[in-house]
C-alpha cells in the first residue's frame, strides 16, 4: 500500500515525464533512497482524454525502481502506444493519468480462482501473450468468461483460446492510483 505522498509523487513523475518528452527533453527521475518508489516493480500508465482511452503502456515486471518504471511507461503511453497518434501539447492539459502498480503474477490452474474486479489477467499460449488490467472488466461489466475471451483477443488469439489445454493463465492485483484523487495538479507540469 502506498502513502498519499507516494501516490502524489508517482502521478507527478508520470506527468513530468510526459511534459519533458513532449518538449524533447529527457526526464531524469529522482529515485528516493528507500520506500515503495525505490523498489522494483511492474506498472502500467493509462491516459484518458475526455474519459476515453488515449494510451496505455506498462511492464508486468521490471528490475528497476518503480519511480523509473512509471516515468518510462508514462512517456511511452503518451508517445508510443501504437493504437494512437502521439499525444499533443494541447491534449496534455486535458489528459488524466491512472497508474496501476502490479502485484507479482500468480499462475492459476482453475478459472474459478479468478475474481472479476480484483484480478487482472495474463494469458499465454504458444508465442502469444495478452494482458488486461483488473479495472477493465469492471469498466465493461464483463463476467469471468467474457474477461477471459477479451484477454485472449488482446493476445491476438481466438476468443476461447483460454480453453486450450496449453494455455497458461496468471492473475495479479493492482493498486490503482488516479490523478483525479489529488486536488492540486501541477499545471503545465
Amino acid at each position: 500500500m502506498f502513502t498519499p505522498e507516494e501516490k502524489r509523487e508517482l502521478v507527478t513523475i508520470a506527468r513530468t515525464a510526459i511534459w519533458d518528452a513532449l518538449h524533447g527533453r529527457p526526464y531524469a527521475v529522482q529515485i528516493p533512497p528507500e520506500g515503495n518508489l525505490s523498489r522494483p516493480g511492474g506498472a502500467f500508465v493509462t491516459l484518458r482524454l475526455n474519459g476515453d482511452l488515449r494510451g496505455c503502456i506498462g511492464y508486468i515486471q521490471a528490475p528497476v525502481a518503480l519511480a523509473e518504471v512509471v516515468a518510462e511507461v508514462a512517456e511511452k503511453a503518451a508517445l508510443e502506444d501504437p493504437r494512437f497518434s502521439p499525444l499533443t501539447l494541447e491534449e496534455f492539459e486535458q489528459i488524466r493519468i491512472e497508474i496501476s502498480v502490479l502485484s507479482p503474477l500468480h499462475r492459476i490452474s482453475d478459472i474459478n480462482e479468478i475474481v472479476v474486479g480484483t484480478h487482472g489477467l495474463l494469458l499465454e499460449l504458444r508465442h502469444s501473450k495478452g494482458l488486461l488490467l483488473p479495472q477493465v472488466a469492471d469498466e465493461y461489466g464483463w463476467d469471468r468468461d467474457t474477461f477471459l475471451d477479451n484477454t485472449a483477443r488482446k493476445a491476438g488469439l481466438p476468443r476461447n483460446a483460454w480453453k486450450d489445454p496449453e494455455a497458461v493463465i496468471y492473475v495479479f492485483t493492482a493498486e490503482i492510483i488516479q490523478e483525479e484523487s489529488f486536488a492540486s495538479r501541477r499545471e503545465g507540469v
